[in-house]
């Protein structure tokens, strides 16, 4: 088993970071979220919300999904988060100095 060096993980944490905002918070998903949220409560499935809410959770799934990217392909999976990873450090940039 091989762990990434510091600067794949920093990608692939801000990439995932990125998505999880994407996913569980950022207005342009809210539709979707929404009818998935309330299609979980029709088929009394609400438990399952959370995974897709809860920074834990979902971040964990999406972590995990990323690591396993990278295990069979690293180059690949670098080259696919570093746009995600370029975006989480704008918008985190734009949050924070944006006052």
């Amino acid at each position: 088993m091989k762990t990434p060096d510091w600067w794949a993980a920093l990608v692939m944490a801000l990439a995932v970071f990125r998505v999880y905002r994407l996913i569980a918070e950022d207005d342009i998903a809210d539709r979707p979220r929404e009818w998935l949220l309330a299609k979980l409560k029709e088929e009394r499935l609400v438990q399952l919300d959370k995974l897709i809410t809860c920074p834990w959770c979902l971040g964990w799934w999406l972590s995990l999904g990323v690591y396993l990217f990278w295990l069979w392909l690293p180059t690949e999976t670098l080259v696919v988060c570093t746009p995600f990873a370029l975006s989480a450090v704008v918008a985190l940039i734009s949050k924070n100095l944006d006052k």
